[in-house]
């Protein structure tokens, strides 16, 4: 069992290590000014790029739902299985970055640039790092995924800042946020994948939404013209936070159902 233990996670590591090979070896990605440019920029109530900002309000809705369940539980709430309690931290960080996102994202779409890209992309590194020290914890071992969530959280953070920095002097290189989005999007099905679990649906449902919602983001212009309402911009922002009221939702009902710790965890 160990041996395939170690193999398994071997894979994992090479196609870690494949991963961020092929990203240096791209050379520095400077943010293409086209990202700031929305299909839909119509002001409504006085808001610039309203549905754009708008639809940000599922992100706090959502996360304070999670931070509602993940917080000391009180006597009206179902408390914590015992594999959540010990990973608490890190579902805290997980729902207050997603909570954050909606502030961030919303501001940066009232003016989109450089500068307030930096308050969108900052949350989602708490709320990507926090999720996969989680599932390192749950998959894999609790001590790993307690170790892990405060270097991740600080890899995460130091991506933005580095980017932010490289930018601002003219040669911007957004490699480190890339790998810190897209890696965790490698290694999370690799972890449902090759270290199961029962009852795990759900977060399949939240890649799904994941995928959904990329989509959505590219095809931002042809959904404007076919719908007419809103922006596949705006759209997306919907999808990317039904993923975590998914979430919040699943770790409810998993306190009801209870899930232990793995043994000698």
């Amino acid at each position: 069992m160990t041996s395939s233990r170690n193999a398994r996670l071997a894979v994992l590591a090479a196609l870690s290590l494949i991963a961020l090979v092929a990203l240096w070896l791209q050379g520095p990605i400077p943010q293409d000014p086209a990202y700031h440019r929305f299909a839909d920029t119509r002001t409504l109530l006085g808001i610039p790029n309203f549905w754009n900002v708008a639809s940000n309000l599922p992100f706090p809705l959502f996360g304070l739902w999670g931070l509602a369940r993940v917080l000391p539980a009180s006597k009206r709430r179902e408390p914590l299985d015992a594999l959540a309690q010990a990973q608490r931290p890190a579902w805290i960080v997980f729902f207050a970055g997603a909570t954050v996102v909606g502030f961030g994202s919303g501001w940066y779409h009232l003016h989109p640039d450089n500068a307030s890209l930096v308050w969108d992309r900052l949350p989602m590194t708490l709320a990507f790092m926090g999720l996969f020290a989680l599932l390192v914890g749950e998959h894999l071992d609790v001590r790993w995924g307690r170790a892990l969530l405060w270097p991740l959280l600080a890899i995460g953070l130091a991506s933005v800042l580095w980017w932010h920095w490289t930018e601002a002097h003219g040669h911007g290189d957004l490699r480190p946020y890339a790998a810190v989005q897209f890696l965790p999007l490698i290694l999370i099905p690799g972890l449902l994948l090759a270290f199961p679990k029962p009852g795990r649906g759900p977060l399949w449902g939240v890649l799904a939404l994941y995928v959904l919602a990329k989509a959505l983001e590219y095809w931002d212009a042809p959904i404007l013209a076919a719908i007419g309402v809103t922006g596949g911009h705006a759209l997306k922002h919907v999808a990317a936070a039904a993923g975590i009221g998914v979430i919040a939702g699943w770790l409810g009902r998993r306190a009801i159902r209870g899930e232990a710790l793995p043994a000698g965890r």
